[in-house]
């Protein structure tokens, strides 16, 4: 059995940029009221995983990001975290001729894409470790696709010196101090 880990080093999760502002039409869960479909209709789980999770067998996120156990479901993420996920815009570009008819299975199919996206954030701190966790533990790389961004930490009271779309991520991660520092080609991450 894992060891459950509490306070200051605990991890934080985070939704990742996929994720989308729901409280127009669409509910969380994905289904619209006017069509038909009931919203609290019972999770039958399809993987070993999920049929773990709804026996109880796995009592939290951590045990499965412990053992590297692939999120097949979406419904995982909402048997744990459930009323405690927040969706927000971060960038609306459109692509191409919008229709009434595929408006409503992007954005639920971007919320299934942003909960099997969701990641453990590890937090730390700049210099002496006085109150919670501020900051990135280190200097920190990532890249996805032609976007390349590196976290730097920062002191505490510097604040989020950044472009407003990681601003807005690392904001809802609990990372309160940070400074963006190379960036490459940023065009689809403003």
């Amino acid at each position: 059995m894992p060891v459950q880990r509490e306070g200051p080093g605990a991890p934080e999760w985070v939704v990742p940029s996929a994720s989308v502002e729901t409280s127009s039409s669409l509910p969380v869960g994905g289904h619209s009221a006017h069509r038909g479909k009931a919203e609290d209709k019972e999770w039958i789980p399809f993987t070993k995983l999920g049929r773990l999770v709804k026996d109880l067998k796995i009592k939290s996120l951590e045990e499965i990001y412990l053992f590297s156990l692939p999120i097949e479901e979406s419904e995982i993420i909402d048997f744990f975290l459930g009323v405690s996920l927040k969706n927000e815009v971060l960038k609306i570009m459109p692509v191409q001729k919008q229709t009434h008819a595929g408006q409503g299975p992007a954005i639920r199919g971007a919320i299934i894409l942003a909960k099997l996206s969701i990641v453990p954030a590890q937090r730390g701190y700049w210099g002496n470790k006085i109150g919670k966790p501020h900051t990135v533990p280190c200097k920190v790389t990532g890249r996805c696709g032609s976007v390349l961004v590196r976290l730097i930490p920062a002191p505490r009271g510097t604040g989020t010196v950044s472009a407003p779309g990681p601003k807005k991520l690392l904001l809802m991660a609990g990372i309160d101090d940070f400074c963006q520092g190379l960036h490459c080609h940023l065009g689809q991450f403003h």
